[in-house]
């Protein structure tokens, strides 16, 4: 009998618990309710000094934490992206201390992603920097969706579980049945993406020519291909302050494109952003929740839910 072969050997299941930072609390809570499960209940709170506090209010020994936390800001929790970072470590850390059995961070926007080379001298990759706190702080294993470079993994040496929105949005697309459609790469550095949703929506590609003269300042010089009195669709990773995609969509309109569109995993919204796109000209805007949006968001703006994509990963 096994038993007997292997008297010390107990197999068991570790007890799946789920916990959410302040910086998406809905995408978790959605997260729950497809898993079947309660969040667990966890006291995240700011100190008048700008220290974060985390404390989990029932035992987790044992089990396998799942940390639902994009390093992003929240105006209506009142976080920045800084926060939500070391909010992220410190329920880390936390599990770790109180005998968690795994720790695993569910990341959806991996913050400070931009960040992942040197541009110039005396640079920080910062990324990199990001990557190692995490596992400094003992994460087991992180999940998170569309990096702004894939090779980002690369900077981790735990499994890092990387989940794509392409086939989400593609769909959406698909399922609007747009007439005479062409997929616009707003830069050199988006061409693999891009050529991966023309392929699946069945659209032609045009790539427009992009210059960056300082951070998050973009100039837009002419478009690659053929746009004339078709349906464009601009498709990026995330939007930030929406100042590249307005002036895409300025060049696309002006190169005679019928109707605009625009696709990104992220909404990140920052600075000027919901100003920008109400005066870009673009039909709609089609982005996920794996950061939590204003509700005072432009009516063009339409949100597809990522929830059941990583309950399915969390699975």
């Amino acid at each position: 009998p096994r038993s007997t072969l292997f008297p010390y050997t107990t197999l068991f299941r570790s007890r799946l618990m789920l916990f959410s930072g302040r910086a998406n609390p809905q995408l978790a809570i959605d997260i729950a309710d497809k898993l079947g499960v309660d969040l667990g209940p966890v006291t995240l709170k700011t100190f008048s000094s700008g220290e974060v506090y985390c404390r989990y209010e029932e035992s987790i020994r044992g089990a396998d934490v799942f940390i639902v936390q994009s390093i992003c800001g929240n105006r209506h929790t009142g976080i920045t992206a800084n926060d939500s970072l070391m909010e992220l470590l410190f329920m880390i850390d936390a599990a770790v201390g109180a005998s968690a059995h795994r720790v695993i961070a569910v990341t959806p926007w991996f913050g400070y992603s931009r960040q992942d080379k040197k541009s110039a001298p005396r640079e920080p990759i910062s990324a990199r920097l990001v990557a190692r706190m995490l596992e400094s702080a003992g994460a087991d294993r992180v999940l998170t969706m569309d990096l702004h470079a894939g090779q980002i993994q690369g900077f981790f040496q735990k499994p890092v579980d990387h989940m794509t929105a392409l086939f989400m949005l593609t769909q959406y697309f698909t399922d609007l049945g747009l007439e005479d459609l062409v997929v616009v790469a707003p830069d050199a550095g988006r061409v693999k993406l891009n050529k991966n949703f023309a392929s699946k929506v069945g659209a032609e590609l045009a790539i427009l020519d992009k210059e960056r003269p300082a951070q998050q300042v973009a100039e837009i010089g002419y478009v690659i291909g053929d746009v004339k009195d078709k349906t464009a669709v601009i498709v990026d990773d995330m939007i930030d302050t929406a100042g590249t995609l307005s002036a895409a969509a300025k060049t696309v309109l002006e190169e005679g494109a019928a109707r605009v569109y625009a696709a990104a995993t992220h909404a990140v919204f920052s600075g000027n952003a919901f100003e920008n796109l109400e005066r870009s000209g673009f039909e709609e805007i089609v982005v996920t929740d794996t950061i939590a949006i204003a509700p005072n968001r432009p009516p063009n703006i339409r949100v597809l839910p990522c929830a059941e994509l990583l309950t399915d990963s969390i699975r």
